[in-house]
């Protein structure tokens, strides 16, 4: 255990302290500490992008899909986290012209739609980011146990501490500045740790062999695949359309343009990234050790060499701290905005404080759901479906003048009742997730063209007067 506990206590310290070295004597405003606006160059949004997408998930998430059904589903899995972000290049220039002083998705339904839609967006964005940073820590505290036999607590804190200690001291600017550090580490330790594999132990045989253990592996007409494939496809868009740290992300970039640049190379970048954790299903398969799906990955290297285990841990630490930190200023930066508008009198020293020590709250209950070690896939799972059902609302919001918030309300509510009926229940038994996702995505617009001729035009003018910078 003393090993395994070194190599988690020493990446997370690397990192912390790197925030902390940044964040130190700087007077940040209330912007600068949740929105940062055009702050950023190209290849620092890129990597900040990068980085913040590719949390520990991507260590047991694709691997799991692989394993459970095929390469197709694998494929899916890459391109669901890579059109997440191409969504954010189409529409991150409209969200600019729109609101240039814009901070959160909270924020733009309020204005664009009334209370109904701003309370349910509200509840979907907090639900989802917040099962999300969990999972997060959950999922590295359940690898290290199951590695080194390290006790749920101990990753937990270390992590989660880790990660507070520069995020509420610097906010979005500290998480900015040690995601590009972290996806110089992510990016070549994966890289490495993929071609070992294959080259120094066998990995190109385990590749061949994987079809005699699961005949559908490479079978491109197996239809669990295909209908997995385009489940997360359409769940991992809808999620990520409510994750405030691409928001955020979208005013970072100095100039416009920037923006359709940036978030379409992370995607590009994404798509192999996904594809080679997948690989290590395939891998874990050949070598017996895919037994328990959703920890394959870490079970597969408890057979090679120590040093490549220790690899995989540093590696799952910072992927870990650079999603948690983005999920963390995202969830503050909701509150704080949405505090700025009902209180408006408000000084910002205070509300500045306030983020700070939200930052702190948010933090420790996540460590303590995490020590517990349960699963949040089925919650996941929820949390994409609704995210599904109010997809279409709020994205047709920023081009269709003529839709009023009623009708975005009625559509996403109709939407989540026609996916729960195909939905399966917490023993994943009946229903069919393809299903249940294609009935939460597609309801709501059908709704949608029913309202849309009867409704008054929305003036977009008034998002650029109503939403101001914090300042």
């Amino acid at each position: 255990m003393s090993e395994g506990l070194y190599v988690i206590l020493a990446t997370a310290l690397i990192f912390s302290l790197a925030g902390i070295w940044y964040a130190r004597g700087k007077r940040f405003t209330l912007e600068d500490f949740i929105s940062a606006r055009g702050s950023s160059a190209l290849w620092t949004t890129v990597a900040t992008l990068v980085a913040s997408s590719m949390g520990a998930w991507i260590l047991f998430s694709p691997a799991e899909a692989t394993i459970r059904n095929n390469v197709i589903a694998l494929i899916g899995y890459a391109l669901g986290s890579a059109a997440a972000l191409f969504l954010f290049a189409f529409v991150g220039q409209r969200l600019r012209d729109l609101m240039p002083n814009g901070h959160s998705i909270t924020e733009y339904v309020y204005h664009r739609f009334g209370t109904a839609m701003y309370l349910l967006v509200v509840i979907i964005s907090v639900f989802y980011m917040s099962v999300f940073l969990t999972a997060e820590l959950t999922g590295i505290a359940l690898a290290a146990q199951l590695v080194f036999n390290i006790p749920l607590l101990y990753t937990a804190v270390i992590v989660g501490v880790g990660t507070l200690a520069y995020t509420s001291l610097g906010g979005i600017r500290a998480s900015v500045f040690t995601d590009t550090l972290q996806s110089l580490l992510i990016i070549p330790l994966l890289l490495l740790l993929f071609l070992a594999s294959l080259f120094l132990f066998n990995g190109f045989e385990s590749l061949s062999e994987s079809a005699s253990v699961s005949p559908q592996m490479f079978n491109g007409n197996f239809l669990p695949g295909i209908e997995a494939a385009f489940a997360f496809l359409i769940a991992i868009v809808a999620a990520n359309w409510f994750h405030q740290g691409y928001w955020q992300r979208v005013f970072l970039p100095r100039t416009k343009s920037n923006v359709f640049r940036a978030f379409t190379i992370a995607g590009l970048i994404v798509i192999p990234i996904v594809l080679i954790t997948g690989t290590f299903g395939i891998l874990s398969l050949s070598a017996g050790t895919a037994e328990n799906a959703s920890v394959a990955l870490f079970a597969y290297f408890l057979q090679l060499p120590i040093w490549m285990v220790w690899l995989v841990m540093m590696l799952a630490v910072a992927l870990v701290m650079s999603s948690m930190d983005t999920l963390l200023n995202g969830l503050v930066s909701l509150f704080t905005v949405d505090l700025m508008r009902w209180r408006p009198q408000s000084q910002q020293p205070r509300l500045l404080l306030f983020a700070k020590w939200l930052t702190v709250i948010i933090s420790f209950m996540a460590i303590m759901v995490a020590t517990q070690g349960h699963s949040v896939l089925y919650l996941f799972l929820v949390a994409d479906l609704v995210c599904a059902a109010a997809f279409f609302p709020t994205v047709a919001g920023l081009f269709l003048s003529k839709y009023s918030g009623n009708a975005a309300f009625l559509a996403s509510v109709t939407g989540m009742i026609a996916g729960s009926f195909f939905f399966p229940d917490a023993a994943f038994q009946g229903g069919n997730l393809l299903h249940a996702f294609l009935a939460a995505l597609l309801v709501p617009i059908g709704v949608s063209l029913i309202f849309i001729p009867f409704n008054k035009p929305f003036d977009f003018k008034i998002l650029k007067k109503l939403i101001v910078s914090l300042d």
